[in-house]
């Protein structure tokens, strides 16, 4: 049994969480009484209000609480409303064993008549108590009570008391005493709750039982009445009891705890499915490992009542089927809960959890689910070593496969925006580069900088390719800067993009936002601080505070914590239950109403910090929302200390809260608190907790006045008593300590985006604890505001999305802290929603293209960075070099150049120059390139060109990419006769530079094939004239040969006006981009032959009339982006291509998906058909034969089923006229078609045929018929079912079998189950050989099947039953015999086509007259007679069925062997006995009736080896021969009985007694003599006079006696030895000794009498293998 605080100990108070299924709550035993007495309930909770009511606004009633049943005895000074408090003598009055300890609470102690009085009006205490009950009673009888308040609310709970004298029990004459009893005072607030269950209810009641019960008897500092009466005018005195009522209150709580326990005891077993307790797992799930793509299916069963829910979790995420349809399936069923996981990989890999819960708390159970994957799976040669995370664990890392990985987003999700409830998926196509297989990479989630992990708010998913994030109920606390990270190994990409969450809309109009951000800090035992941010929307009106409130973990009952708005972002919430967990939101309130509640807070535990932070080191069970907290059993009791270090740490204008540090003298039990408070100044201290003390050393101090300052201190208290007050604190004020912080300044607003703008702002100053900032817009002159932000934003820089582009906004900040939001800034300067421009980065690599002597051609590369806006010109500066000293800077051009190309005039012959260009845009002129190196001026005289110059790559892809340039500006003496390419990888050294082409090219462009993916190249060009090749051109910029993602190709397009059109799209356009088309690398002047038109990010070029002028290589350039190009080549064979398809679609046929076909229907009919692609609802057929049109009628059936495209034509019977031709012809729109089929000569006479044997073969289906003919099989039993499966069957349809033409007679009709036949043939063998028949007939006509079961048909069959039967066969036993050991195996049946071997110790046996086999029955053996050692071994039974051989072996050696041969031994010798022991052959009868007078003659004959002796007896004595009674034995066989003449003294039984050294025999014969005079006759034993009847003759055995001492002697380990008796056979005649040697055997007979052995015959075995039912013929002795 679990301990409990010290104080709730003495009232046996469970609360709900301590109750478990061992501990049930002790109010349950009030449940039986409470329904019954639901009526005195609610008449006192009704007495209640009245009196109340009576007392406040009169004063003049007799308020008397309730004590005219429980306190007094027809005391007049209490009235009806007494009625409700009698609840000592309603709730223990329902059974006469508890009358004499209601009787402890009756009213003829005078004691308690005078202790009453103190109850009257004028108290007070008394008055807070009538208040607390009303409060109760009320809520009772209405059902609006919250079940938790009366029953678990901690404001009831006493004060200790002290504990130092032994509680004694007091006697049972004592119980009628007056006791003073402690009245506590309380406090409470009316809860108003909806939709209490008729359970919740008597819960209610019963807890109103125990609350009113617990009160009497509550113990510790409250208000003690005084057992001398006083005057209703007196105030009541207030005082501590004596060490006398402590002694007896303790022992009124022990009598009341063993009745309240046994009333317990009772309705528990009474009634033990009504009451409520926790779930439980019976069986829990259990782990799983498996394999990949296999199921699995974890199990669980729950108790508990009411009937818990179970969730299902995979890693603390709720399992959502609907998410993933056909993944999962979750069942329940009769307490038995599953969860079904479809084929599995290694994604399911997880722990999972089941989740069971009810109204009385949660329960969780783990299980592991491991999927595994076969080793051939998996590639050895990628193993490396490394800790990066594979499917199968292993140990790899990226560089055992990349140099580096490229990681790029595709698809990205942009900035969102939602609203709260919403669901809000953000989504990321990932591709990487190079593509591992088993390299999965890890996907993380950030939410502004911290990492995201799944929970009921998220859920997160990652495909293989693409990663999302869902937000499945949004909240303004999801709002920020979500980032996407995908880590391969050592490298990682980030992409993020901002989620907007706004505010859902208000219940009342002009209510404001919800607060958000709801978090517990400083959780304690029964103390917690609760805080919030305020929302951004106020809804027009100011905020005037907040409600906080709470709710237990495990119920949905909300409560509210302060009563009036509370206006700072931070609440103390006391009066918690420590153990217990709880979940609090915020409401805000203005002067239009309340809002939303907010998201509620993370559960808190109210724990003491220490326990708190012991559970989460060392976790014994899944978190379920209840704690059990446990306290030790107190020892000596010892006074605490002072507490220590006693401070303020938050003071606010509604409340402060003091922190201190528990005492270091306190004893072994836990300690509570009393704080105080009094004015500073003075020493008027004040208890502020007054009904109970605290747990927690926080405290929350409410209703202080405003401006005024206090003093506080505490004092520690326990079962010992109250301790020293500790050091007051400081004088403080009670005033916010925070200031609302001011407003921000320096709002700055900058273009950012089309859609968004960057707003800057400084720190407010001397801010303190700031949340961060709100910011909000407005549309310049629309006067109305906007939130940018519903979640403050720390930092001062804040980018404003969803802005119009083209609009002018202003914006605004203010400050939030816990104090409140500070006011507006002013006003930013209006700015327009522009996309951001700025000035292009310099130019570099500037080259002289040409000198001559007073000019320099220049070259240059354009801008890494434009600026965000086209190039509009460049400008170049120049300045000489004199001794390596530069000169000054002179402008060489003043109007911007477009070209990157310029020649500078007007400069000095040889003189040294320098060089620098500037680009410009929109945004201005950038910064001028570095300085060029120095070039001279002079003449160039060599003869080759100079350098090419505007080289750009274009069109890169993973394999190729296009290069272009321009021609030099100096060709040299003689015209350039073309180009050479060179290229290199970019880290390769310059002697690797080689040549792409062996020839000249004449064109400016070159398409570069054959690249590595993934590798960087750098090319350059060189041109060649007659004098040779010139200097190369610049290197380009490196290249990496990828295609990247995203990347589209022009395509061109045929429309169905036949139109050819080359159409490319881009999805990466900034606002300045542009389509540039060109052919062969050319911009395309000429517009006479193609139009071009461009819409958004698509751009088409319309060919107007495709020809060989057109022929070429069509690209298209997207300017201001990151080189998005393509290109598609029209040769003359795409062009041909383009020109059939332009015709096909301008005069257009209806496309055929099938041509026209023929086929015979099930009534023979025949269908034609074909099948169009597709059809319009206006396409028509026409029907064409022998060139004539046939219409629909009698004979042609015609249908046309636009939506599939099927055209058919059906004829009922194919004749000789109908050879010909058939065509159908098609229409839709103007589109048409047509398909024909050539039906002549032997096409034609076999579709007849066909159709005509269709049509015989339908009408015979009509009546019943043979879906599947006659076959067969074999039965487990090894016996042969032919069988065929039959439809169209009645009631009078009949079957018959036949075999050879005979009728097969049957036992009983068939039934037709599931439409099949059967006949059984058991025991197949060689004569059910033949040809079987089944006919099928009835008034429908009739069907037959034949089934040959000849030759071979008949071979086959037998070596399935042979095959059958060997592998029925049983495994070989061992069994020992009066002959010898026999080892044998039982078939199903044996047939004679089954041929039987046998091998010993791998030789074949050759069978003799010593070793024998056979068969008996369904026993196939191997009898060894006379065993010898040699006969040890293994022996092995072959069964061959004609095609397979099937073995069973035993070993017949060791101890098997010796204790087979000994039991072998012991039925030689018993049967041998048998054999030759004494008994009587026959001959007398058992009854023989004779006349007086007449002779009597008895015969029979005996047999035994020794000759046995022979005595006769009458009725049990001895008898010996006389003169009248002759007894005769001839020949040690006959024995004769002799009466020459009877009397009635002969009558009696006879009995004649046989004995040999083997046994002994006893035949009995009864005489019966009538008296006849005058007759005499001589009766033989045979003769008709006498009635003989059969009797069993007994035999007497010492054998007998032993045999059950020899039952058990065969030893466990052997298979089996099985030991038989039988008589001899009938025919078996014994052999009989001479008669000489009769004397000599009687002699022995009489010493072994009784203790031969019974001897045990075994049948011996046959010769050969002999069928059932062949005996072999006993051999004679």
């Amino acid at each position: 049994m679990m301990s409990l605080p010290f104080y709730q100990r003495h009232h046996e108070h469970y609360d709900r969480a301590y109750r478990h299924k061992a501990l049930e709550s002790t109010v349950s035993q009030y449940q039986k009484e409470t329904k019954s007495k639901s009526a005195v309930y609610a008449q006192g909770s009704t007495a209640y209000a009245r009196g109340f009511a009576a007392y406040r606004h009169a004063s003049a009633a007799n308020l008397s609480l309730d004590s005219s049943a429980a306190y007094s005895h027809g005391s007049s000074a209490y009235d009806l409303e007494s009625a409700a408090y009698s609840y000592g003598s309603t709730a223990y009055d329902h059974s006469a064993a508890q009358s004499k300890r209601s009787a402890a609470y009756s009213l003829d102690s005078e004691s308690l008549s005078k202790s009453s009085a103190a109850y009257s009006r004028g108290s007070e205490s008394i008055n807070k108590l009538a208040a607390a009950y009303r409060l109760g009673a009320e809520a009772y009888s209405l059902g609006l009570k919250d079940s938790s308040l009366m029953i678990e609310d901690q404001s009831y709970k006493m004060s200790p008391k002290a504990k130092r004298a032994k509680q004694n029990l007091i006697s049972e004459d004592k119980e009628n005493e007056a006791i003073d009893y402690s009245v506590p005072i309380f406090t409470g607030r009316e809860v108003s709750i909806s939709g209490i269950t008729d359970t919740e209810e008597e819960r209610i009641k019963e807890s109103a039982a125990y609350v009113a019960q617990r009160n009497l008897f509550a113990t510790g500092e409250g208000v003690s009445v005084s057992k001398v009466a006083k005057s209703t005018s007196e105030e009541e005195r207030h005082e501590k009891k004596s060490r006398k009522v402590a002694i007896r209150e303790s022992a009124e709580r022990v009598a009341l705890k063993k009745t309240l326990e046994e009333t317990q005891a009772f309705h528990k077993k009474l009634n033990q499915d009504k009451l409520l307790h926790a779930p439980e797992f019976v069986i829990e799930p259990r782990s799983h490992t498996i394999w990949e793509k296999q199921n699995v299916k974890f199990h669980c069963s729950v108790a508990g009542w009411p009937a818990p829910r179970v969730t299902w979790y995979k890693n603390n995420v709720p399992i959502n089927v609907q998410t993933h349809p056909g993944k999962y399936i979750i069942e329940s069923r009769y307490g038995l809960h599953s969860l079904e996981i479809s084929t599995c990989d290694f994604d399911d890999i997880a722990q999972y959890r089941a989740s069971a819960m009810n109204v009385k708390g949660e329960i969780s159970a783990y299980a592991s689910l491991v999927v595994k994957r076969y080793k051939g799976d998996i590639d050895a040669s990628l193993l490396y070593a490394g800790t990066v995370s594979m499917p199968l664990g292993l140990g790899v890392t990226p560089h055992g496969y990349a140099s580096r990985f490229e990681i790029s987003f595709v698809d990205k999700f942009d900035v969102a925006f939602g609203r709260e409830g919403e669901t809000i998926s953000l989504g990321c196509t990932v591709v990487i580069n190079p593509d591992i297989k088993r390299f999965k990479p890890d996907i993380e989630w950030y939410r502004n900088g911290v990492l995201i992990t799944p929970s009921k708010w998220v859920q997160m998913h990652w495909s293989g390719e693409r990663a999302s994030l869902t937000l499945t109920h949004a909240n303004k606390e999801d709002e920020g800067l979500y980032t996407l990270r995908v880590v391969m190994g050592d490298y990682y990409e980030e992409y993020s993009g901002y989620v907007f969450v706004r505010d859902a809309d208000a219940e009342i109009p002009g209510a404001p936002g919800a607060p958000l951000d709801v978090q517990c800090l400083d959780a304690n035992k029964d103390y917690v601080i609760v805080s919030w941010k305020q929302p951004a929307v106020d809804g027009g009106n100011p905020i005037l505070g907040y409600f906080i409130d709470r709710c237990e973990v495990g119920t949905t009952h909300w409560t509210q914590c302060n009563e009036t708005p509370v206006k700072f972002a931070r609440f103390p919430v006391t009066g918690l239950i420590e153990g217990r967990s709880y979940i609090f939101r915020v409401r805000a309130v203005n002067k239009a109403g309340i809002s939303l509640p907010s998201r509620v807070s993370e559960p808190v535990a109210a724990l003491d910090p220490a326990d708190r932070a012991r559970l989460r080191s060392h976790p014994s069970a899944p978190w379920t929302g209840q704690i059990i907290v446990t306290e030790e059993e107190p020892a000596e009791g010892v006074v605490p200390g002072p507490p220590t270090d006693l401070q303020v740490i938050e003071a606010t204008k509604n409340y402060v809260v003091l922190s201190w540090k528990p005492p270091g003298q306190r004893g072994h039990e836990g300690i509570m608190y009393f704080v105080e408070k009094c004015v500073a100044g003075t020493e008027d201290w004040q208890r502020v907790n007054t009904e109970i003390p605290v747990k927690s050393p926080r405290f929350a101090v409410f209703d202080l006045s405003e401006g005024k300052s206090y003093c506080f201190r505490v004092r520690c208290c326990n079962s010992a008593g109250i301790g020293e007050p500790s050091e007051a604190t400081e004088a403080t004020v009670v005033d916010d300590k925070l200031d609302i912080p001011k407003a921000p300044g320096r709002i700055m607003p900058t273009r950012n985006t089309d859609t968004s703008v960057v707003v800057t702002w400084t720190e407010p100053p001397d801010a303190k604890e700031l949340v961060g900032y709100y910011i909000e817009s407005s549309v310049v002159g629309s006067g109305r505001w906007e939130p940018c932000n519903n979640n403050p934003v720390k930092g001062t820089r804040f980018i404003c999305h969803g802005l119009v582009n083209g609009e002018k906004y202003v914006f605004r900040v203010r400050a939030v802290n816990a104090a409140g939001l500070s006011e507006f800034s002013q006003d930013s300067e209006p700015i327009e929603v522009q996309a951001a421009i700025a000035a292009p980065s310099p130019p570099y690599d500037i080259m002289v293209l040409e000198s001559v002597r007073d000019s320099m051609a220049l070259g240059w590369k354009q801008p890494k960075v434009t600026g965000g806006t086209e190039i509009t010109g460049y400008y170049v500066n120049y300045r000489e070099v004199v001794d390596g000293v530069p000169g000054k800077w002179m402008e060489a051009n003043i109007k911007a150049i477009s070209e990157r190309a310029y020649r500078i005039q007007n400069l000095k012959e040889n003189m040294v120059y320098q060089f620098q260009v500037a680009a410009a845009n929109l945004a201005g002129v950038g910064t001028p390139s570095l300085p060029s190196q120095p070039f001279k001026c002079e003449e160039w005289t060599i003869a080759v060109p100079g350098p090419p110059h505007d080289v750009a790559c274009i069109e890169v892809r993973k394999d190729s990419l296009v290069l272009l340039w321009k021609e030099p500006v100096y060709t040299g003496r003689s015209p350039i006769a073309g180009y050479y390419v060179d290229m290199k990888e970019t880290e390769a050294k310059e002697e690797h530079w080689r040549s792409v082409n062996e020839k000249p090219l004449q064109k400016k462009y070159l398409k570069i094939g054959g690249l590595k993916e993934g590798v960087s190249y750098v090319f350059r060009v060189r041109a060649t004239n007659q004098a040779g090749v010139g200097k190369p051109s610049n290197v380009t910029e490196p290249v990496v040969a990828e295609t990247r993602p995203g990347t589209k190709e022009v395509v061109v397009n045929v429309d169905d006006n036949g139109v050819i059109s080359l159409n490319f799209e881009c999805d990466q356009m900034s606002p300045n981009s542009k389509f540039v088309w060109s052919k062969n690398y050319e911009p395309i002047e000429d517009d006479s032959r193609l139009n071009i038109d461009t819409k958004g990010g698509k751009s088409k070029a319309t060919f107007k009339d495709l020809g060989e002028d057109d022929l070429g290589i069509y690209s298209c350039v997207v300017t201001d982006t990151d080189g998005v190009s393509s290109s598609l080549t029209i040769d003359e064979e795409e062009m041909k291509r383009l020109l059939a398809l332009s015709h096909e679609r301008k005069f257009p046929t209806v496309p055929l998906a099938s041509e026209l076909a023929v086929e015979i229907l099930e009534k023979g009919e025949v269908r034609f058909w074909l099948q169009a692609e597709k059809l319009s609802g206006n396409a028509k057929a026409n029907f064409v034969f022998n060139d004539k049109e046939i219409f629909n009628g009698e004979k042609y059936k015609m249908k046309v089923d636009q939506k599939t495209g099927l055209v058919e034509m059906i004829m009922d019977k194919l004749e000789d006229k109908d050879e010909g031709t058939y065509t159908f012809q098609l229409q839709d729109g103007k589109a048409t078609n047509q398909s024909s089929l050539v039906l002549i000569g032997d096409v034609f006479k076999k579709l007849q045929d066909e159709a005509d044997f269709q049509r015989k073969e339908w009408h015979r289906k009509q009546g019943p018929h043979f879906v599947d003919k006659l076959g067969w099989e074999v039965t487990d039993d090894c016996n042969v079912m032919l069988k065929c499966k039959v439809a169209n069957i009645k009631k009078e349809t009949h079957i018959v079998w036949y075999k050879d033409d005979r009728e097969i007679m049957v036992d009983e009709e068939h039934d037709f189950k599931d439409g099949v036949c059967t006949l059984l043939i058991s025991e197949f063998s060689k004569k059910d050989a033949g040809v079987y028949e089944v006919i099928l007939k009835d008034d429908r006509g009739k069907d037959s099947s034949e089934l040959k079961l000849k030759e071979t048909a008949f071979a086959d069959l037998m070596n399935e039953v042979c095959r059958r039967i060997a592998l029925s066969a049983t495994d070989l036993k061992i069994q020992s015999t009066a002959e010898g050991i026999r080892l044998y195996s039982y078939v199903t049946y044996y047939v004679e086509d089954l041929r039987v071997g046998w091998v010993h110790n791998d030789t074949q046996i050759k069978f003799t007259d010593r070793v024998k086999t056979g068969v008996t029955g369904e026993q196939i053996w191997l009898q060894i007679n006379e065993p010898t050692p040699q006969d040890k071994g293994k022996y092995t039974m072959e069964l061959f069925d004609g095609k397979t051989g099937h073995k069973k072996t035993v070993d017949l050696s060791g101890q098997a062997f010796d204790e087979a041969f000994a039991e072998f031994q012991r039925l030689k010798q018993a049967a041998i006995a048998e054999k030759n022991r004494a008994r009587v052959l026959g001959g007398l009868p058992d009854v023989v009736t004779i006349q007086e007078g007449k002779a009597l003659n008895l015969s029979c004959t005996v047999w035994g080896d020794p000759t046995p002796e022979v005595s006769w007896l009458k009725n049990e004595k001895a008898f010996v021969s006389d003169a009248n009674c002759i007894l005769k034995f001839e020949s040690g066989k006959n024995v004769s009985f002799t009466i020459s003449t009877v009397s009635t003294l002969d009558s009696g039984k006879y009995s004649i007694v046989v004995k040999n050294k083997y046994g002994t025999e006893t035949s009995d014969v009864t005489v019966i003599v009538i008296s006849v005079s005058g007759q005499t006759d001589t009766v033989q034993g045979q003769d008709q006079n006498n009635v003989a009847v059969s009797k069993k003759k007994k035999t007497t055995t010492a054998s007998k006696r032993k045999e059950g001492e020899k039952k058990d002697f065969i030893k466990p380990h052997v298979e089996e030895i099985i030991a038989t008796e039988e008589t001899p056979v009938p025919n078996e005649t014994p052999p009989v000794e001479t008669e000489k040697d009769t004397k000599s055997n009687q002699q022995a007979a009489k010493t072994t009498d009784g203790k031969a052995a019974v001897a045990e015959m075994v049948p011996q075995p046959a010769e050969s293998l002999d069928r059932q039912g062949k005996k072999p013929p006993g051999k004679k002795p």
